[in-house]
């Protein structure tokens, strides 16, 4: 029996700016590739408000239901910054001043402009290690399996070169895609049958429309590079057999 190591994650985006649409999430797309060169997979994704007990019953459910949970959003210089305080809460330790992160910060705007708005961004769980901010300095932090990063895409993307040493991932997911040119309900059957002849392939089945044609693509995934092979040489095999046509790929915008 083949034995497969894998390693998942969750995300918990913060805000209320991004339930009120506001502002659009740029960082979960961002973070969901990067978690899948690490050999991670993505599983779960929240999205709530800036209310600090939902903060830690967010935090707590999922980091004992993942290896890794990440954090994004509420952790600036202002009052509604509420993120750190409250994952401080949901481990149940004291928030206290980060002496590192003081430092970083004193030395990048100097004693004199240092503001009380900011000296909030040294505030982290007591235990908690930094995560370096390469763009702007005032750093995220790690408090267990949980990173807390900034909200800003930009800075949040510059916050994960420091966490490459510290996600340990397991069997890489890879995928392939086939398509083909008439309507998905034709293929239903054979999906499902090369699914249940596969235990460690997934396969999603997504309609589209181009060039004034409907069609499908057939995605398959899976940690098992035999398996994935032959999901989609058996696959291939049906439909041609009941003569129709495939194509190696998504189908081209």
């Amino acid at each position: 029996m083949t034995e497969v190591k894998t390693v998942t994650a969750s995300m918990i985006i913060i805000g209320d700016e991004i339930l009120s649409g506001r502002t659009k999430d740029a960082n979960l797309t961002h973070l969901s590739l990067w978690l899948n060169r690490m050999g991670v997979q993505m599983r779960e994704v929240r999205v709530i408000p800036d209310v600090g007990q939902v903060i830690q019953d967010t935090v707590n459910d999922l980091r004992h239901g993942y290896d890794y949970v990440f954090t994004t959003g509420g952790i600036g210089p202002t009052h509604d910054d509420i993120t750190a305080e409250n994952v401080a809460k949901a481990f149940g330790v004291p928030f206290v001043q980060s002496a590192e992160s003081l430092a970083l910060l004193k030395k990048h705007y100097g004693i004199e402009k240092i503001s009380d708005a900011r000296l909030r961004m040294t505030m982290i769980p007591e235990g908690a290690s930094l995560i370096k901010n390469p763009v702007s300095t005032a750093p995220g932090f790690q408090m267990e399996n949980v990173f807390v990063m900034a909200g800003i895409p930009v800075v949040m993307q510059s916050m994960l070169l420091d966490l490459e040493q510290r996600i340990f991932g397991g069997d890489k997911m890879l995928s392939r895609a086939i398509h083909v040119f008439e309507g998905e309900s034709q293929f239903a059957k054979m999906l499902v049958e090369v699914e249940q002849e596969f235990p460690h392939v997934s396969l999603g089945s997504y309609p589209f429309f181009r060039n004034k044609k409907f069609g499908a693509s057939f995605v398959f995934r899976s940690q098992v590079a035999a398996e994935l092979d032959a999901a989609v040489d058996m696959l291939k095999l049906k439909i041609s057999a009941s003569g129709r046509e495939w194509f190696d790929g998504e189908a081209a915008l």
